[in-house]
């Protein structure tokens, strides 16, 4: 009987121990790990940021409307430079520090710890992925605000960071990028197939870093001209040298995994967008092989912009392409024409002597051309337009010539196209209809101009208002005509 007790006992104590152990598990959610892996935190942060970079939606990037490509044709407000009504500068902050630089910041951390995964080499190689995507962003966040958190920026406990002035936080992140070059060894992996950009193809992504590093050196060509020639001079030869190389964002055909663009004009099933006015003039006007590819014709059988700001009936204007709206679409970070228009400014700056400005401009235009699917004989016709044409002289002079023909280059890379403008200051665009009229995004006694930069979160003016105006005073007010440190010209 003793003997049979003791059984019972200690089936009663495994079945306790049992259903401890079982009742403990409940804890654990198999689809929601504690812990994740740098390569899922890195393809998200890539994601993120192409998704951003790529986007029509007026809650999060509205570049294409103030870079005059695209006016809105009933709800008007972002073209007439409401940032305030949709939160726009607060989603375009967070989506940069929370969705990317905290990821990427993350998975340089996570790939520390998976040194059973991964070799030496390879977590090396991840960690400067990430730094160069890190740079990425900031270069962004400073060329869109100014001076913002960098230093203090990543603390979860810390609600108010300071901020950092942009000039700072360049020499930063310039050599940051030097680093993450050098850090990369193209003998070994990456990401892998977890690299959603270029595949894991580490020679590819030196050439991101450098082409990154030849846009940041002429980003500060007015303000550090010493600092533009030593970045160019040693980016200028390792950049992207043709469009088979041009680095971009492949989407798919299917949701979730389409192009922004597509979920904006065709599966939201609106009508919102249409050419501008100045646009299509342009486009007209140069005779441009681009303009049915870009742009569809209006009800009438022809191609027409409206001028921004104005109320329009979709059917009226010309609309974006099925090329621009197609959901594989691809996002462009970087291309061939891009860095030939750099390196044609760079000559006419003295900071490269290896060929001259007109020959790289001619690749640049050419470059673009072939990338939008015009053919070899329209390439030809184009540039010996006198109005297209490098060496006709313009009163703008090399920066009226690049400053055009780029513009009209970046026409799907609102963000690029935006800085590019601020730098070389043409085309000259007017300010919509109806601003500030209607919507009056100037502060009291501020002459009315287009818009140069994002104004500040308002979040952040509310929850971190010491630092912010500190940050207001350092730029020199919150307006968005304010210019920010690189754009002195």
């Amino acid at each position: 009987m003793k003997q049979l007790l003791s059984i019972i006992a200690i089936t009663s104590s495994l079945f306790f121990i049992s259903c401890k152990k079982d009742i403990a598990s409940l804890n654990t959610n198999p689809i929601n790990p504690e812990t994740v892996s740098s390569q899922s935190l890195f393809a998200n942060a890539t994601l993120n940021l192409s998704n951003v970079m790529a986007s029509t939606n007026v809650n999060n990037n509205n570049f294409r409307l103030w870079n005059q490509y695209w006016t809105e044709t009933i709800y008007r407000d972002e073209t007439r430079y409401n940032i305030n009504g949709r939160s726009i500068s607060d989603r375009w902050w967070a989506t940069f520090y929370r969705d990317i630089i905290k990821d990427l910041d993350e998975a340089s951390k996570t790939a520390s710890t998976e040194t059973v995964q991964h070799s030496a080499a390879e977590i090396k190689n991840r960690k400067a992925l990430n730094e160069i995507l890190t740079v990425y962003s900031y270069y962004t966040l400073i060329t869109t605000f100014g001076d913002v958190p960098y230093t203090e920026a990543l603390d979860i406990n810390n609600t108010q960071p300071k901020y950092d002035v942009a000039a700072f936080i360049f020499d930063k992140i310039r050599v940051r990028l030097d680093a993450a070059i050098a850090n990369i060894d193209t003998q070994s992996e990456g990401y892998g197939s977890n690299d959603l950009l270029l595949g894991g193809d580490m020679d590819m992504w030196k050439m991101f870093a450098y082409s990154l590093k030849m846009r940041m050196g002429m980003l500060v060509a007015d303000v550090s001209p010493s600092v533009a020639q030593a970045m160019v001079s040693d980016a200028a030869d390792k950049v992207i040298s043709s469009n088979d190389e041009n680095i971009s964002f492949s989407y798919l055909a299917a949701p979730p995994n389409t192009n922004p663009v597509w979920e904006d004009l065709i599966q939201s099933g609106r009508h919102d967008f249409i050419a501008t006015k100045p646009f299509i003039d342009t486009l007209n006007g140069l005779s441009d092989p681009r303009l049915p590819i870009l742009f569809t014709k209006n009800s009438g059988g022809i191609y027409k912009g409206q001028t921004p700001g104005r109320s329009a009936s979709f059917s009226a204007y010309s609309g974006p392409s099925e090329v621009i709206s197609d959901p594989m679409a691809k996002h462009t970070f970087f291309s061939y024409a891009e860095m030939e228009f750099l390196k044609a400014e760079a000559v006419e700056r003295g900071f490269l002597n290896d060929n001259t400005a007109q020959q790289h401009y001619n690749n640049a235009v050419e470059a673009s051309l072939l990338e939008w699917g015009c053919s070899a004989s329209a390439v030809s016709a184009y540039l010996a337009n006198p109005k297209v044409n490098y060496s006709t002289p313009v009163p703008g002079g090399y920066k009226q010539k690049i400053g055009i023909q780029s513009w009209i280059a970046f026409c799907n890379r609102g963000y690029d196209g935006f800085t590019q403008l601020r730098r070389l200051d043409y085309p000259k665009l007017s300010i919509p209809y109806g601003v500030p009229n209607i919507v009056n995004p100037y502060k009291d006694g501020e002459t009315p101009g287009v818009i140069v930069r994002m104004t500040y979160p308002v979040l952040e003016q509310n929850v971190n208002k010491a630092n912010y105006d500190k940050a207001v005073s350092s730029i020199g007010n919150d307006w968005i005509t304010q210019k920010l440190w690189f754009d002195v010209n």
